[in-house]
């Protein structure tokens, strides 16, 4: 079948042939309609998760799928041929960049019915993430204070909507062109980080979701109230996400060593900082599909390349600028 895969790490993608996926026991072998496209594929192929991703090439990436049910493997009870499901595919299983993918059924759901195919491809890596974030880790009660960077970005336009669903006061950063679409979503206040300083702006959070990282994630520290919290996604990765990891002692204090600087910082503010790695999840994409079905959530998705065009849907996350999510096509 065709895929679209890379050989070496920080080299492009490319099509080829590559075998029909293994239907195993608790599989489903799904036809994919659509496939989001998210910064984690890039940082795949630039080698910046080897740690703890250690693949083998060639690698088809890809980690949102939409699409139909083929067929299931013979311990499979929830899905039948010709269901339309959606799902990002657990670690060490990626590989939506192809016509066809072989999906635990835990990981699997059935795609929300009132929207299209490829906004439900546009959905379960940030909106896992989102959930994660801010319903897992976070337990986000209705009155907090949220911020939430690169707001008009995939994440945080998902991540708003569940905010403000949960009840928070939101606040986001995003360009000016941005900010009406931002505060469509539900953001109360928006800093335009062009011309606005977030951390003079803002203060007494509870909460800071970031996707940006470095200083960006160092300095919203100081929003936070005593006892906040800052959840990054961009890293640094932090001891608590190597142990639940189970990754060897000698990566787990490199990691420590990685997010020393942060969570020393934090811990003299008074504040906490976590690392979210977020993680395939059938039972949390169903409630999310029923938060979509009710109106709660709605997909932004900026724009769309055909299959063939896969390797310019990849370059496009490096320029920026797009809304939402970008999602490739698959006939």
């Amino acid at each position: 079948m065709r895929a679209f895969v890379f050989d070496k790490y920080k080299q492009a993608v490319h099509e080829a042939e590559v075998p029909e996926p293994a239907v195993g026991e608790r599989d489903v072998l799904v036809q994919v309609a659509a496939a989001g496209v998210n910064q984690l594929d890039e940082k795949i192929r630039d080698g910046e998760f080897t740690t703890i991703l250690p693949y083998k090439m060639p690698l088809v990436l890809g980690h949102d799928v939409a699409g139909t049910v083929l067929r299931t493997g013979p311990s499979v009870t929830g899905f039948a041929p010709g269901d339309q499901v959606f799902a990002r595919p657990r670690d060490g299983r990626i590989g939506t960049f192809a016509e066809r993918i072989a999906i635990d059924e835990a990981d699997l759901a059935v795609a929300p019915t009132t929207i299209s195919t490829i906004e439900a491809a546009s959905l379960p890596l940030v909106s896992l993430t989102a959930w994660q974030a801010l319903v897992e880790k976070a337990n986000v009660k209705p009155g907090q204070k949220v911020l939430i960077h690169a707001g008009a970005g995939g994440v945080g336009t998902i991540a708003i909507q569940l905010a403000k669903h949960l009840g928070a006061q939101m606040a986001a950063t995003a360009s000016r062109k941005n900010a009406d679409f931002v505060r469509e979503l539900g953001a109360d206040v928006v800093i335009d980080y062009r011309t606005q300083d977030f951390e003079n702006e803002l203060s007494g959070y509870d909460l800071v979701l970031d996707s940006l990282g470095g200083e960006n994630l160092a300095r919203s520290l100081h929003i936070l109230r005593q006892g906040g919290k800052a959840i990054g996604i961009s890293g640094p990765p932090d001891p608590a996400f190597a142990k639940a990891a189970g990754l060897n002692p000698v990566v787990r204090l490199a990691i420590a060593g990685m997010s020393a600087k942060i969570r020393r910082k934090a811990k003299k503010l008074g504040v906490g900082y976590e690392f979210l790695f977020m993680s395939a999840s059938g039972d949390q994409l169903r409630k999310i599909a029923a938060l979509v079905d009710a109106g709660a959530l709605r997909p932004a998705v900026g724009r769309t390349f055909s299959f063939d065009q896969t390797p310019q849907a990849l370059d496009s996350l490096t320029t920026g600028g797009t809304r939402g999510k970008t999602v490739i096509t698959v006939p």
